[in-house]
């Protein structure tokens, strides 16, 4: 008695058939950055989409802390070369974007301590003290004269090198509040502590800064 196989009973290869890869802009960011921290070296064309999808996010955050600076896209690009060089100790994933925002900030600040004078004012506004303690960062200005205008390109480099001598924690947290305008629960989520430690280093930013400045403004 002879057998004849039915058609569905034919191997069909499938089992040996390698699936083809999936395209990194199908992948979401969490995926895309799993995928960088495999192998020796983060994938190529995987970092090349994180970097598309937050070169404007990078751009943005030094735009806000040097407006007219000319050496932005060098700077942005940097950042990106200390990407792909430590992406790897990123322990956490879905931290990716402040751990950007950090590696920006820090990177400014870097650049900032090597300049001995920057006169571009960062855009952030002169800060003054409320009845209530607190400090509000916006400044009255109706048409200010060319004094007033001196004075305060002068505050901003006085603000500019105060905020550069923070501690780290303390200045990527008065960033993040002050110049990206994130509010307090992003920030702690970005730099992963509580909301209370991160209420803590923003009062206490404030504080280290209002010291620094008191006797420039007493003058």
């Amino acid at each position: 008695m002879s057998y004849s196989p039915s058609v569905s009973s034919w191997p069909t290869g499938e089992a040996n058939t390698p699936q083809a890869p999936v395209q990194p802009e199908k992948l979401s960011n969490y995926e895309l950055v799993v995928r960088c921290q495999q192998g020796s070296r983060p994938d190529r064309a995987a970092f090349a989409e994180l970097l598309r999808r937050y070169q404007s996010h990078v751009e943005k955050i030094l735009y806000h802390l040097a407006p007219d600076w000319q050496d932005r896209a060098d700077l942005a690009q940097e950042v990106w070369i200390r990407v792909y060089r430590n992406i790897q100790r990123l322990k956490d994933p879905v931290k990716f974007r402040g751990w950007l925002s950090r590696i920006a900030t820090n990177l400014f600040y870097d650049e900032l301590r090597k300049r001995k004078r920057v006169r571009d004012p960062l855009s952030l506004d002169a800060p003054r003290m409320l009845d209530d303690g607190e400090m509000d960062w916006e400044i009255a200005a109706d048409e200010p004269g060319p004094d007033e205008d001196l004075t305060t390109r002068e505050f901003y480099d006085q603000l500019r090198e105060a905020i550069a001598d923070l501690p780290e924690v303390f200045r990527t947290t008065i960033v993040l509040r002050e110049i990206e305008g994130l509010p307090y629960e992003e920030i702690a989520e970005i730099t992963g502590v509580s909301l209370g430690t991160v209420k803590s280093r923003i009062a206490r930013a404030r504080q280290r800064l209002q010291v620094q400045l008191q006797s420039y403004l007493d003058s």
